[in-house]
């Protein structure tokens, strides 16, 4: 099967060139590019319901279109009443198709449904050409039902590349379509 999405073809005719140019690289195979994208999100309240994990990971699955697994904690801390080995989160990773596919979902349907929205903030990078981005309402996704829905939760939307600096990784992110704020 031959699918390709309307942003995968875009990076290959457009934004390879328009980073070549900006960068100065020699080989095509230096242009950074998106490797995957994580969603996550950490259920608070996990240690006294169970269930809220399994609806996290349903939720998950349902925005990214892929099985969402459940994440267990590393160490025990008293204070949150936690142990070693407790679910207390869910997390799904995007590549490929998939990843370029839940991207135009992301920038064309969800970040729209944003209220106030001015742009993303552009902080979230690690310094290793990584951006972390922080999404406050899991409604904001088409596929969620309101009416289903029993707590609004936030997630962390990771999007991964093979660029070396901030720089380019914010360069490349931009072209791809991030709304960042000026």
């Amino acid at each position: 099967m031959d699918f390709s999405t309307k942003l995968k073809d875009k990076y290959q005719e457009q934004i390879i060139a328009a980073l070549t140019e900006e960068f100065g690289y020699k080989n095509r195979m230096e242009v950074p590019r998106l490797q995957k994208i994580v969603l996550s999100q950490g259920v608070g309240d996990a240690t006294g319901d169970k269930k809220l994990v399994d609806q996290a990971v349903e939720q998950m699955t349902s925005i990214a279109g892929q099985k969402a697994v459940v994440t267990y904690s590393k160490k025990d801390i008293s204070n949150f009443k936690l142990r070693k080995g407790m679910p207390i989160g869910a997390k799904v990773t995007l590549r490929g198709n998939q990843m370029f596919e839940f991207l135009e979902r992301l920038l064309w349907s969800a970040l729209p449904r944003i209220r106030d929205f001015n742009g993303i903030k552009n902080n979230g990078f690690d310094g290793r050409g990584n951006y972390t981005l922080g999404i406050t309402e899991q409604i904001i996704f088409p596929e969620m039902n309101i009416d289903q829905v029993s707590r609004i939760t936030g997630m962390d939307i990771t999007f991964v590349t093979t660029a070396d600096t901030d720089k380019e990784a914010f360069a490349l992110l931009k072209h791809l379509g991030l709304p960042f704020k000026k």
